[in-house]
């Protein structure tokens, strides 16, 4: 019986059925793909994936092709968003300028955030300053501070704010940390459980595993940059929370250069409590436990996120509130603005479509007299490039500042294969040397600015979990100018014949990876 058996497995065409078996696959994995993706050049780049790698295409879609967060994920998440959409924000009731009341509404529409006053924004532009005014708030924090970051890298100054939380929490403010689980794992590796013994709350965001690739991708990152302290204190911007004199300096690309936005307001649901209330979503929609705790104390307290109190171990608020503590005020080399007006931005795969990104085309293609664009990741789609090769051919300034060498390979060159026909457009760019410029920020006609956690590629605006504040304000809009230039001043153009005799390789390289800039 056995040695019948063996004869029949000698005759079969394993390469045949192989073959068979794989052209099944990729039919299957084709229609979906043309089923599902809506970008053309996101499809194309996939379609051309099946068939160039057998078999392992098929599985790098299954894995990576799709925008899935979970159901689980977005069903809580989806709860929390309907029970803040009865919050009555104090958003600004002044018209904006008239210029850009459209691009405002595009914001509001899919996110629900209007444009708010602040009391006071600064924009801090070195990292010490970040350090010094974080710490100093945290220090005279009394009821809650909401802490989310992308990467969290517990060495130099970071160890100053782990300690500044560790005291807020033994003097009973509560403290929460919500860190990306793929950016900041050695984090969670090494010091989230020491810090949970402290009393801090530290949450895993998007936690990554073997098993829950079957049911999510797992390349979706929550890269958010946002603090929130009592209500009136809020940051963003691009830093993550790690001292660059510490972070990656084995990489050989110097130490990254980033800026962040301190905004201070004391009005009751103003635009911190909108930052507030965008950690929590985050921090509640982790999973079934945190989304129990948020959807109580939003009932108990009708309309208000967080209320002065400490949580017990049952995580419901008890306690009094704590004596208040006036807020130091902190000196920088840059002043506060007074009275301004920012709209919050928050953007996630299938939850606000790429409300980024149609922003950022909208600003631009109404730009009337100049385009400043800094951006760590340059890799822009048909309609972004489109964009700004319009705006350059029509008269207005376009100025893209880039590093002149990023950590990642496939978006240095992918981004180098855009450069010839935007420099041929009219586009200015300039590659800084001196770091890894890993700032985000976008100024128009030095009148409108987007400032955050976005880079100018595919990942950031369909992909990761990005927030962004637009600006309304001429002189805060000014000082994001003002740094800007600062780094133009300290960057190289790129000319255009040098960018043409580079060799054959190397544009055949460089134009190769183009064809899949729509998946990096």
């Amino acid at each position: 019986m056995n040695h019948a058996w063996l004869q029949i497995l000698e005759h079969i065409d394993w390469l045949g059925i192989g073959a068979l078996i794989h052209l099944a696959l990729a039919i299957g994995v084709v229609l979906r793909v043309l089923q599902s993706q809506r970008n053309a050049s996101v499809a194309i780049a996939w379609l051309a994936i099946l068939f160039a790698l057998p078999f392992i295409g098929i599985l790098l879609y299954l894995l990576l092709g799709e925008t899935t967060l979970g159901r689980k994920y977005q069903s809580r998440n989806q709860q929390i968003r309907a029970l803040l959409g009865a919050v009555d924000f104090a958003h600004a009731d002044t018209p904006l300028p008239s210029a850009y009341q459209g691009v405002s509404r595009i914001g509001t529409a899919w996110t629900g955030f209007h444009a708010f006053y602040a009391d006071k924004a600064r924009l801090i532009d070195t990292p010490d300053d970040i350090f010094d005014a974080l710490i100093d708030d945290i220090n005279n924090a009394n009821t809650m501070i909401l802490m989310e970051f992308y990467i969290i890298h517990a060495k130099g100054r970071v160890l100053e704010v782990l300690t500044a939380l560790e005291n807020a929490a033994q003097r009973g403010v509560e403290c929460h940390i919500l860190a990306d689980g793929v950016g900041s794992v050695e984090f969670f590796q090494k010091h989230a459980k020491t810090l949970a013994n402290t009393g801090i709350y530290v949450h895993e965001s998007l936690p990554v595993g073997l098993f829950k690739t079957l049911f999510k991708r797992v390349d979706l990152r929550n890269h958010r940059k946002i603090v929130a302290i009592d209500d009136k204190v809020g940051y963003t911007g691009s830093f993550n929370l790690v001292d660059p004199r510490y972070f990656k300096q084995d990489k050989g690309f110097g130490q990254w250069i980033d800026m962040m936005m301190r905004l201070e307001d004391h009005r009751t649901n103003g635009v911190i409590a909108a930052l507030s209330a965008i950690v929590a979503t985050d921090i509640g929609a982790e999973n079934d436990k945190n989304l129990t705790v948020l959807t109580e104390r939003f009932h108990d307290y009708t309309k208000k996120l967080y209320r002065l109190g400490e949580i017990g171990a049952d995580g419901k608020l008890t306690g009094t509130p704590s004596k208040t503590v006036p807020i130091m005020r902190i000196a920088s080399s840059l002043p506060a603005v007074r009275d301004v007006v920012v709209q919050p931005i928050p953007s996630a795969p299938q939850m606000t479509a790429h409300v980024i990104h149609s922003t950022l085309v909208s600003v631009i293609h109404r730009a009337n007299q100049s385009v400043w664009i800094t951006t760590p990741y340059f890799v822009p789609d048909d309609a972004l490039l489109s964009a700004l090769t319009c705006a350059a051919k029509r008269g207005v300034e376009v100025v893209l500042i880039v590093p002149k060498v990023v950590d990642s390979f496939l978006v240095r060159h992918a981004s180098y294969a855009f450069f010839e026909e935007l420099i041929e457009a009219g586009v200015v760019i300039a590659q800084f040397g001196d770091g890894l410029l890993h700032t985000k920020s976008v100024v128009i006609d030095e009148e409108y600015c987007l400032f955050g956690t976005v880079n100018m590629d595919m990942r950031s605006f369909y992909l990761n979990m990005e927030f962004s504040l637009a600006i309304y304000t001429k002189p805060l809009v000014m000082q994001v100018l003002g740094c800007q230039k600062a780094y133009f001043e300290r960057a190289d153009v790129v000319g255009l014949a040098t960018w043409q005799s580079r060799s054959w390789g190397q544009k055949l390289l460089d134009n190769s990876i183009r064809l899949f800039g729509a998946l990096l």
